[in-house]
């Protein structure tokens, strides 16, 4: 499973979560607390500036080698972040397959995956609209996950648009006959907000946790915490939506929604 790490509040420098703590994101990604421990299928940050859309950068490299993404650490701050390591659970090691994905001020971020998706992908990508798969650049089921939430009303309303999203799967692994195997934890932003989701349909969801951060400052949406020295970290329950804005960050319960799989064409 991939790890990942999500920041909001005032602007720090990405290399004070993604690459100086005991154990950064950078640390984790050769040495995670995961069933797959080693996360060497490339990395990926969006950041968040002056501009609406967010700042893109992913390289296919494992990231504790990538001299460039240390230095971009080291020299860009921002008050709103995303940050991703990748174990592939499907599809190449590609820079297009590598995270966060970026569709307008949106960014996405998934740790989990899509059971029998071979089975179930071409259904899912026929029930989207014309315009949101024209979006579509790599072949993960993350990717594709995150356009089925545009495409469900993201813009407007994200707990709902995660909700049928994640119904539109249930249904297209039931209507092949197969039992529903989604593992669902996912970081996204609108470049104000911070949202994350924690689901699974078993009961193993990969985990989630917040916390704060430079002395209050600003607070954390984590897959691992990557502090071990007394970081005061909070685990967030499975079949959870989380909302964190600069005022205060809110937990509600989450569940999938019926969404119809119509196909468009």
């Amino acid at each position: 499973m991939c790890r990942w790490a999500a920041y909001l509040g005032e602007a720090v420098f990405l290399e004070d979560i993604i690459t100086a703590p005991c154990h950064s994101l950078i640390a984790q990604s050769p040495c995670a607390q995961a069933k797959s421990p080693t996360n060497g299928d490339g990395f990926g940050l969006a950041w968040y500036g002056d501009r609406p859309e967010p700042g893109l950068y992913r390289d296919i490299l494992p990231a504790w080698s990538d001299p460039n993404l240390k230095s971009l650490c080291r020299q860009i701050k921002s008050g709103l972040f995303l940050a991703h390591v990748r174990a592939s659970t499907g599809g190449a090691t590609s820079r297009m397959n590598c995270h966060p994905f970026v569709s307008g001020r949106w960014s996405f971020m998934h740790n989990g995956q899509i059971g029998g998706f071979e089975k179930i992908r071409r259904a899912l990508e026929n029930s989207l609209s014309d315009e949101v798969f024209d979006q579509r650049e790599g072949t993960t089921d993350s990717e594709l996950f995150f356009l089925l939430m545009i495409d469900q009303g993201l813009a407007s309303d994200p707990q709902g648009a995660v909700s049928r999203a994640t119904g539109r799967v249930i249904e297209a692994s039931r209507r092949v006959g197969i039992e529903p195997a989604l593992k669902l934890t996912a970081a996204f932003s609108d470049g104000e907000a911070l949202y994350a989701v924690r689901y699974a349909t078993d009961d193993h969801a990969p985990t989630l946790y917040t916390g704060a951060f430079a002395k209050r400052a600003g607070h954390c949406i984590v897959s691992e915490p990557f502090d071990r020295d007394g970081g005061d970290w909070q685990t967030i329950p499975p079949s959870s939506f989380v909302t964190m804005t600069r005022g205060g960050t809110g937990i509600r319960p989450f569940a999938p929604a019926a969404a119809p799989l119509a196909l468009v064409g």
